[in-house]
């Protein structure tokens, strides 16, 4: 099966290359999705370069097995955006969520999408809260993930651990079932709540998690948190 690493980036010139190098060192048939959405830190130039040159930028990365397409947005418009834009252009058996950043790690896809492999798995999250190696950082952010995926799975009938998590794996005619309508990190509690709706099979496994700080690149705050709550309940109503 072909799978679809579809990657949204924005501002993250600092980890990109070695994420890309990472993406295409995990050993099976794969093509890089990559949405650029409007990064002014020199990310943009960088996949200008990746998209006219191609892995030669990336210095001797193994080159057998790998597709890379890069889309670029013309205005910053979110996540869920880059997310859709990818969607419509990955052409796998089987999709997957991965950040542009290094808090997940690449080595761990195999793990994330053997369920669906295996036939028993129509969508799977990876959690970063059953017992793999993860940074402790921020406590009101893990509190604030707790309700937010408890509040999610009272509404979608599920019992995720982890519904926030970035790596989410799913068979294509999984996504070519709903439209992404968020366009920010909103695309989390919306897509959970579609799959749930779509009664599609959902496994979840456990992933590491190497976190990093606001001074380090992280982009998510307290704002997406409420947008998150939002849309736990505009979904619900939607039902």
């Amino acid at each position: 099966m072909l799978v679809s690493l579809v990657i949204p980036v924005y501002n993250e010139v600092s980890t990109l290359a070695e994420l890309l190098r990472r993406c295409i060192a995990v050993d099976f048939p794969k093509e890089l999705v990559i949405v650029d959405d409007c990064s002014r830190d020199g990310s943009r130039e960088f996949l200008e370069q990746l998209a006219s040159q191609g892995l030669e930028v990336l210095n001797g990365t193994p080159k057998n097995r790998n597709e890379v397409r890069v889309l670029f947005q013309e205005k910053n418009q979110g996540k869920g955006a880059a997310l859709r834009r990818g969607f419509s252009e990955a052409t796998g058996d089987i999709i997957l969520v991965q950040d542009a950043d290094l808090e997940y790690d690449p080595r761990d896809i195999p793990r994330v999408i053997q369920p669906i492999l295996d036939g028993e798995a129509d969508v799977v999250y990876g959690s970063r809260f059953t017992g793999t190696p993860r940074r402790v950082l921020y406590f009101w952010h893990t509190v604030m993930n707790n309700v937010l995926t408890t509040l999610s799975n009272m509404t979608s009938g599920l019992n995720l651990t982890d519904m926030e998590t970035c790596y989410k794996a799913f068979r294509a005619e999984v996504l070519r079932s709903v439209t992404v309508d968020e366009d920010r990190f909103g695309f989390e509690p919306e897509i959970t709540s579609k799959v749930a709706r779509g009664n599609w099979r959902v496994y979840e496994v456990p992933i590491s998690y190497h976190g990093r700080t606001y001074e380090e690149g992280k982009k998510i705050g307290w704002k997406d948190g409420v947008r998150a709550l939002y849309v736990i309940a505009k979904y619900t109503l939607k039902r």
